[in-house]
């Protein structure tokens, strides 16, 4: 059998039929299916979510990862799977280290994409009639749109200390507390980070843009917590039902892109170089302990601390935001539920078929969600568990959930981020108008600030699969469980 090899034009096709059901949410591909798979690709979806994957090439995607050298345990791809660049969005490998390898197309441009919820004390109620001049004032205070410059300039020395310090740098300046810190993935600071990894054009894309949306998915959002299921949990997060929260999704916009790009042309040579045989080239790949392979993971780590200091200077003005709107108590006691990221590689010990391996996990449109107990939480979540942010598509709900003990063996630790597309961004500006949706989402109630209509087209809601769905496949396979429903009441988009 010939390997796959998307870009070649002979993609395989992969049939509902070649499918093993393990349980209602998880179907296998057994290595039998290609004689190149090393690790078998577990899919978490139902019947309905099962037919959407099959919809394009995801799965023939995840069959190519699972060819790459060096991986472990199995490919775990979520319930919103949507094909991407070589890996497909919504996908999860680990790579054993440091024999394996380290590829920037497992990772995605957007590094350290991820999202932030702040909560609120303010009654929904009682904030209805502040509601439109919230939605102005934010989409003045945080700067979206594409290659829209920043509202924090920074020198070269101050750059590479971002890069450096991730949020850390936003606490020495103001922008942050002790609190936003520790209710942030690692910290919200990556070690090890090496911005002179990072090339000279990257770090001039990333210069100017600290402190903004940029466009796409990106957006800030004010919601009401609509319905709590973890009444505890959710006091110890600050989540109180009919009260405001706000989102936050963003990542480390150009400068992240930047890298992958210069990797990706640079892995073409290092695949060359070491003899590694690849599926499809989009996957091109170092092995992890090479001079190639730790520059990659340098510069990445650059651009992850980049994004959590983006976001947290996000986090400041929507602060500011709601200080100007509600009075000057109001900042203060918007407080961080969590941050996470979905497009990051990360060294972690999980075991695997009885055994305790350290390996380098690549969650490329997954985020973590490790169980209680883990260390790296803060103490006041220990006993619950990571929080799982899972936001909607712009009209449609979005979920906070906790990552569960159970669920470290069955995706390495890791949980879906969103909805997932079913309709390219071409086709849904094509097929919607933007000037339409904004009306139509306003008349449900939601105040919208974007700068571009077919930008807002190519986020419509009919352009995602149904978030709840995702959410009630990832809770039914044991990999999380639910904390609260929030409901859209102002986006801000790019």
């Amino acid at each position: 059998m010939p390997p796959l090899n998307l870009t070649g034009g002979g993609a395989m096709t992969i049939r509902k039929q070649d499918l093993q059901r393990i349980s209602d949410y998880l179907w296998e591909i057994p290595t039998s299916f290609h004689p190149e798979m090393n690790v078998p690709v577990w899919i978490f979806a139902d019947e309905d979510l099962i037919e959407d994957a099959l919809g394009d090439l995801s799965l023939t995607q995840a069959v190519n990862v699972a060819c790459l050298p060096g991986l472990v345990g199995h490919v775990a791809i979520m319930p919103d799977v949507h094909q991407g660049y070589g890996m497909p969005i919504g996908g999860v490998m680990a790579a054993r280290v440091p024999e394996g390898i380290i590829s920037p197309g497992a990772v995605g441009y957007d590094i350290n994409c991820g999202v932030r919820v702040l909560a609120s004390p303010i009654e929904y109620q009682s904030a209805i009639p502040y509601l439109n001049d919230l939605a102005s004032t934010l989409y003045r205070n945080c700067p979206s749109g594409v290659g829209k410059g920043g509202s924090l300039p920074l020198s070269v020395e101050e750059f590479d200390r971002v890069c450096r310090q991730g949020a850390r740098w936003a606490l020495g300046k103001g922008y942050a507390t002790e609190e936003d810190l520790e209710r942030t993935e690692e910290f919200g600071c990556l070690e090890g980070a090496d911005p002179a990894k990072a090339s000279q054009r990257a770090k001039r894309r990333g210069k100017g843009q600290l402190g903004t949306l940029g466009a796409g998915n990106h957006f800030l959002e004010v919601d009401v917590v609509e319905e709590v299921f973890d009444s505890e949990a959710a006091a110890v997060m600050g989540l109180q039902a009919g009260c405001l929260a706000v989102q936050i999704h963003c990542g480390s916009r150009g400068f992240g892109h930047q890298i992958c790009t210069d990797y990706v042309q640079d892995f073409q040579w290092a695949v060359i170089n070491y003899g590694i045989k690849l599926p499809d080239r989009e996957l091109v790949c170092a092995p992890f302990n090479s001079p190639e392979g730790q520059a990659y993971l340098a510069a990445m780590k650059a651009a992850a601390n980049y994004a959590f200091a983006n976001r947290q200077a996000l986090a400041y003005h929507a602060r500011r935001s709601f200080q100007e709107v509600f009075g000057s108590q109001a900042g203060q006691s918007l407080r961080q539920v969590y941050d996470i990221a979905h497009n990051m590689a990360k060294i972690e010990t999980h075991q695997i078929e009885g055994e305790e391996l350290t390996v380098c996990v690549h969650r490329k449109g997954a985020t973590r969600a490790f169980g209680a107990g883990f260390s790296g939480l803060p103490s006041e979540y220990r006993p619950f568990g990571q929080p799982v942010l899972v936001p909607g598509s712009m009209g449609t709900e979005s979920w906070i959930l906790l990552g569960t003990k159970a669920n470290e063996e069955l995706s390495f630790g890791s949980s879906c981020h969103g909805a997932g597309r079913v309709m390219s961004r071409r086709q849904a500006k094509r097929t919607i108008r933007g000037d339409r949706l904004r009306a139509e989402l306003e008349k449900e109630g939601i105040n919208i600030r974007a700068g571009s209509m077919p930008g807002l087209a190519e986020e419509a809601p009919q352009a995602y699969k149904n978030v709840s769905r995702v959410v009630e496949t990832v809770t039914h396979a044991g990999i999380a469980h639910k904390v609260a429903r929030l409901r859209p009441i102002a986006v801000v988009k790019g």
